[in-house]
C-alpha cells in the first residue's frame, strides 16, 4: 500500500468546538488543551489508519474500506 506523506492537521476553532459540545458543563477549554486534543485526535486517527491498513493487508486486499475500519474500531475503543 501506497504511503502518504500529506500531514493532517485539525483546526484549532473545530477542535475547540467538539470540546466544548461534548462538556456538560459550561467549562472554558484553554488554547493549551485545544492544542493538546489536536494532537490527541492526531495520534488517534494515525493508530485508527495503521490498523486499518494491517487489517486489509490481512485479508490480502489491496486496498482499504470501511468494512476494514469497522473491524478495528472496538479495537480502538478499548485501547484509547
Amino acid at each position: 500500500m501506497a504511503e502518504s506523506s500529506a500531514e493532517v492537521t485539525f483546526k484549532k476553532e473545530t477542535v475547540s468546538k467538539v470540546c466544548q459540545a461534548s462538556s456538560r458543563t459550561r467549562t472554558k477549554v484553554g488554547a493549551d488543551a485545544v492544542l493538546l486534543m489536536a494532537e490527541m485526535l492526531h495520534v488517534f486517527v494515525q493508530e485508527a489508519a495503521q490498523r486499518t491498513i494491517k487489517q486489509a493487508e490481512a485479508e490480502d486486499c489491496d486496498r482499504m474500506d470501511i468494512e476494514h475500519f469497522e473491524k478495528i474500531l472496538p479495537q480502538l475503543l478499548l485501547d484509547f
